[in-house]
């Protein structure tokens, strides 16, 4: 199931998210020629960027969601391009030199499809470099939506609801990458826990994009706003510390291979 989301809302909640991105640009070298495949490219900062690191290449940004296209084409070029494309339904024949992911695959359930799809897309000696939510991410936010969407009044919209994330373990990640040929690779974990500055940037992030799918299977208007309200004051109550900081668990698998 794809889902859809505000990629203006988006752009102003994912600081964290984009200081991960990039980071993991920053450690990758161009030659300023590249075809460059940014799977779940949102709202199209970081696609952006890596445009910049190639101006003699070719960028293309994707997504599933047209909410996301929609503000990730305001920054279209002559090397960067955006089309809105299901991760799970790419069918490129050696065609990227990079295929780079940030804060996404973790929203992709067949992660050994995926791979086999992406290894089928890259040139020869092409990169590969992932980073996604594993085992351990959002606890709490996890912990409270789970208490909420139990409750009566919301489990009639919400009992057939199939959670939509997959956050392995390393260990388990790295299984799933092995069973491809790639000539190398490397997966790794990373604690990257954050304290959100204030309050309203940890609502801007449970509601861009967190409660997205939940709140898509909830119809009556007045429903879904007590649903968000719930969790978010909740979420509020878990997390904020003495400074007004509020906390999250973010954890993160990482994965580097070349074809």
């Amino acid at each position: 199931m794809t889902y859809e989301f505000d990629g203006d809302k988006y752009k102003k909640a994912s600081s964290h998210q984009k200081e991960w991105g990039n980071r993991l640009i920053s450690e990758l070298s161009f030659k300023g020629n590249e075809h460059v495949l940014d799977l779940g490219c949102g709202d199209g900062t970081l696609t952006a960027r890596l445009a910049e690191l190639v101006p003699r290449g070719l960028v293309l940004g994707i997504d599933s969601s047209q909410g996301m296209i929609d503000t990730a084409g305001k920054n279209e070029r002559n090397n960067l391009k955006f089309e809105k494309i299901d991760i799970n339904q790419i069918d490129f024949k050696e065609e990227f030199d990079l295929i780079f992911s940030n804060a996404t695959l973790h929203w992709i359930k067949d992660h050994s499809s995926l791979l086999s799809k992406v290894y089928e897309s890259l040139k020869r000696s092409g990169t590969v470099r992932f980073n996604f939510a594993a085992a351990g991410n959002c606890s709490n936010f996890f912990k409270i939506v789970r208490e909420v969407m139990a409750g009566k009044e919301y489990n009639r919209y919400l009992c057939d609801f199939e959670w939509p994330w997959y956050m392995p373990e390393i260990g388990e990640y790295k299984e799933t990458v092995n069973q491809l040929p790639f000539k190398e690779s490397r997966v790794w974990g990373e604690n990257a826990d954050r304290y959100f500055p204030d309050a309203e940037a940890m609502i801007k992030w449970i509601d861009q994009p967190s409660l997205v799918p939940f709140l898509q299977h909830i119809t009556e208007t007045t429903v879904k706003q007590k649903f968000r309200n719930t969790v978010v004051d909740r979420m509020l109550k878990a997390t904020r510390q003495e400074d007004g900081t509020c906390f999250e668990t973010f954890r993160r698998v990482n994965l580097m291979a070349r074809k």
